[in-house]
């Protein structure tokens, strides 16, 4: 950003030097410049807020307004009557400009509509060919387990979605200040790259959005809504929200909880401890899914790997916990 506005704030300041001594040495020339480069800064400031596809379908119909005035050319030619072609000659380039500027403004503000053609055909392609679409949201892609979902094919038959203001919110954090929010942004993009190098499923960049909704995590719901897609996040108000509104959501933190190895009282562990536990002589580690393990009267094995018991399990809302005993003090 700070580069960008470096250029902007050069073109403005050479503009008056350029204009005085290539077009004419005296304060007009300068002053023809200065106006100038503030045009050209100013035409690169609107159009920066402009998403590419509505100004490459904005030059589009520029160029179609053009072409149509070189076939009006052909036929007056063709009709062969002096007056006419005459008025011709003396107004086609005014006609020119006018049908260039009509196919740039029609097809820009047609933009949304044509939008929805094209996601009512998305839709409708994925239908026929019995395939799902997939909407990722930004917490997904931050997270980066959805590219090891993908691998093992939990996954499949299906289109995944990416929309273009999701890329837009990864690229605002890989910018940020703040450290820890532009690790997240650039982990984000590099999970969206491996996706795109694996290639376990077709991905799509969608760029539909939604002017009148600020909320990118509402954006994500509407698009949903429209394209019937399963939305894939970690985030969970947004899959609260989804469900109420009847949107399919795939949660890949509900996966990894229905994955969880089930743990018996009985079942013999290796478990590493870590720290003390709360009540005296007690051990804590960790399984490799996160579940905490409280081992009974192991408070001087702390830092080495033991074998032990379980004897109770409690589920509690900050998920499950395994109460055990060393294997020569199973009772």
């Amino acid at each position: 950003m700070i580069l960008i506005w470096t250029f902007r704030v050069l073109v403005i300041v050479l503009g008056p030097s350029i204009g005085y001594f290539q077009f004419m040495p005296h304060w007009q020339g300068a002053l023809l410049g200065l106006a100038i480069s503030l045009l050209v800064v100013g035409i690169e400031y609107s159009l920066a807020r402009v998403p590419l596809v509505q100004i490459v379908l904005g030059l589009l119909g520029a160029v179609l307004g053009i072409i149509a005035g070189g076939l009006l050319d052909f036929v007056v030619g063709q009709l062969g009557q002096q007056a006419v072609v005459g008025f011709w000659s003396d107004f086609s380039l005014l006609v020119k400009i006018l049908l260039a500027y009509l196919g740039l403004v029609l097809i820009v503000q047609k933009y949304a509509e044509i939008d929805t053609v094209d996601q009512k055909l998305l839709s409708a392609w994925s239908k026929q060919r019995g395939e799902n679409l997939f909407l990722l949201d930004t917490s997904a892609l931050i997270d980066g387990r959805i590219t090891d979902i993908l691998k093992t094919k939990f996954i499949a038959n299906g289109t995944l979605l990416v929309t273009r203001f999701v890329l837009d919110e990864l690229q605002r954090l890989s910018d940020d200040q703040d450290g820890q929010k532009r690790t997240r942004g650039r982990r984000g993009l590099d999970m969206l790259s491996k996706i795109q190098e694996d290639g376990y499923l077709p991905m799509r960049i969608v760029d539909t959005d939604y002017a009148d909704i600020k909320e990118v995590d509402q954006k994500l719901v509407r698009l949903a809504r429209d394209l019937k897609a399963r939305l894939i996040t970690t985030d969970y108000n947004l899959y609260k929200v989804s469900n109420i509104q009847g949107i399919e959501v795939l949660n890949i933190n509900d996966l990894a909880q229905a994955l969880k190895p089930v743990v018996l009282p009985g079942e013999a562990l290796h478990v590493y401890l870590l720290k003390e536990g709360r009540e005296k002589e007690q051990g804590v580690g960790y399984l490799d899914d996160g579940t905490m393990v409280v081992v009974e009267a192991a408070k001087a094995m702390i830092g080495k790997r033991v074998e032990v018991f379980v004897t109770s399990i409690l589920q509690t809302s900050a998920g499950k916990m395994v109460f055990s005993r060393l294997k020569n003090h199973r009772e």
